[in-house]
């Protein structure tokens, strides 16, 4: 398995001039702009240059791996952001130190779900290119799909296993055994409609009709894995 996307950013930070890195930051926001509306195959070099308002031979002296590496970067670089704010909210709602009461169980859930929904809202770059990497997975080079699921997915998933766990283990949820696959029921309950109604958040659906699925969404993971 390859390096972290952190380690890379570390490595970068100790061999890469602050203004360079400053440079490849610019070019790479810039080009999330272009790979979100275009996708990966449609995009050319020339038009992430003319996006980050630079020419093609200093995005090759920055990205020398040109299209492929810099949608690399894009991809790690902001769903590590994304990654993070999950994982944080995660860590707010359902904190192991502090396991909601039985009474509570249902609305923390339900929290915890309108938060994770709402940052298609707050990160509308990032969930334009996961759309593109669903819809172009032929087209994305293998190792950049592995750099987005070990950079994020990866980690939510294991993050909500070790949250189910501690539920389990205060007497409100019964997994069945399978940690890692009650947090990725929990994760296609709260999402998946709302995902694919919204187009990954491109068509914003009323937030009635998103409370609806979310609420339902609980409600059947709950029919599932409440305890008792």
């Amino acid at each position: 398995m390859g390096r972290s996307n952190e380690a890379r950013v570390e490595q970068a930070r100790r061999e890469v001039s602050p203004r360079k890195l400053e440079k490849q930051m610019a070019i790479a926001s810039a080009s999330c702009k272009v790979f979100g509306r275009e996708g990966y195959a449609r995009a050319s070099v020339d038009t992430l240059a003319a996006e980050a308002g630079v020419s093609t031979r200093t995005l090759y002296n920055h990205f020398p791996g040109g299209k492929a590496e810099l949608f690399r970067t894009v991809v790690t670089w902001t769903t590590t952001d994304v990654r993070d704010a999950q994982l944080a909210r995660m860590q707010a709602l359902l904190d192991p130190e502090r396991p909601p009461r039985p009474e509570d169980l249902e609305g923390d859930l339900v929290a915890l779900a309108r938060a994770f929904v709402a940052l298609m809202t707050e990160f509308p770059d990032h969930f334009a290119l996961v759309r593109h990497i669903h819809a172009e997975a032929d087209h994305v080079p293998p190792e950049v799909l592995q750099a987005w699921q070990d950079a994020g997915p990866a980690r939510v998933q294991r993050g909500m296993a070790d949250a189910m766990t501690s539920l389990e283990e205060a007497g409100l949820l019964d997994l069945h055994g399978d940690a890692p696959m009650a947090g990725v029921h929990f994760l296609a309950l709260i999402s998946h409609s709302v995902v694919q109604q919204s187009h990954y958040g491109v068509r914003p659906l009323p937030k009635g009709e998103v409370d609806r699925m979310v609420t339902r969404g609980v409600a059947a993971f709950l029919r599932a894995y409440r305890a008792g």
